[in-house]
């Protein structure tokens, strides 16, 4: 009981003073988190730092999670530039990569001299137009400024989630086989 009094007591001294003491902490162990707080629960099943969460840092938290199709990719309905796209998540990509019709459909403009830059994919070395989708979205995540390329329709059918999107998340891996986005 003293050692939960102590834990409680170190939060609420590092909320007072602005310092959030963990950074990842899960929303889904808070019900379990005031429990063993207060003494009403098994201390020892409660991760001992999730107590020292800071509620604002848990609030602002927004989690999406993907179950892999049928040949183990993860496809999920984002929203670009407002508009929804059905898009496969690609680590292997640098940036989002989309197709000069989705381009069109969700407002990106390109003109055929855009087409100057130089991107290597799984079919070799085509050219590419350089793009930035003002907002790109899944569930409750929302990433702004979204660096992408815009490919010939020849050379890209579907529309892929690379980095320029993953990296503007506080994480991303793969937990029991589905994958998680968090912010």
């Amino acid at each position: 009981m003293l050692r939960n009094l102590m834990l409680v007591g170190a939060a609420v001294v590092a909320a007072s003073i602005g310092i959030p003491a963990l950074h990842n902490a899960d929303p889904d162990l808070l019900p379990g988190l005031a429990d063993a707080a207060l003494g009403r629960g098994a201390a020892q099943d409660v991760p001992e730092l999730a107590m020292l969460a800071s509620p604002a840092e848990v609030a602002t938290s927004r989690r999406v999670r993907l179950e892999p199709d049928g040949r183990g990719h993860f496809i999920g309905d984002f929203r670009m530039n407002g508009r929804s796209v059905e898009a496969m998540i690609d680590t292997g990509a640098s940036v989002v990569a989309i197709n000069a019709t989705t381009a069109r459909r969700i407002g990106v403009t390109v003109s055929p001299a855009d087409f100057r830059q130089s991107v290597n994919t799984a079919n070799g070395t085509i050219k590419a137009a350089p793009a930035t989708l003002s907002r790109l979205e899944i569930g409750g995540i929302v990433v702004r400024d979204v660096q992408a390329v815009v490919l010939d329709d020849k050379a890209l059918s579907g529309t892929l989630i690379g980095m320029s999107f993953l990296n503007g998340l506080r994480r991303f891996q793969v937990e029991d086989g589905r994958l998680l986005l968090e912010q």
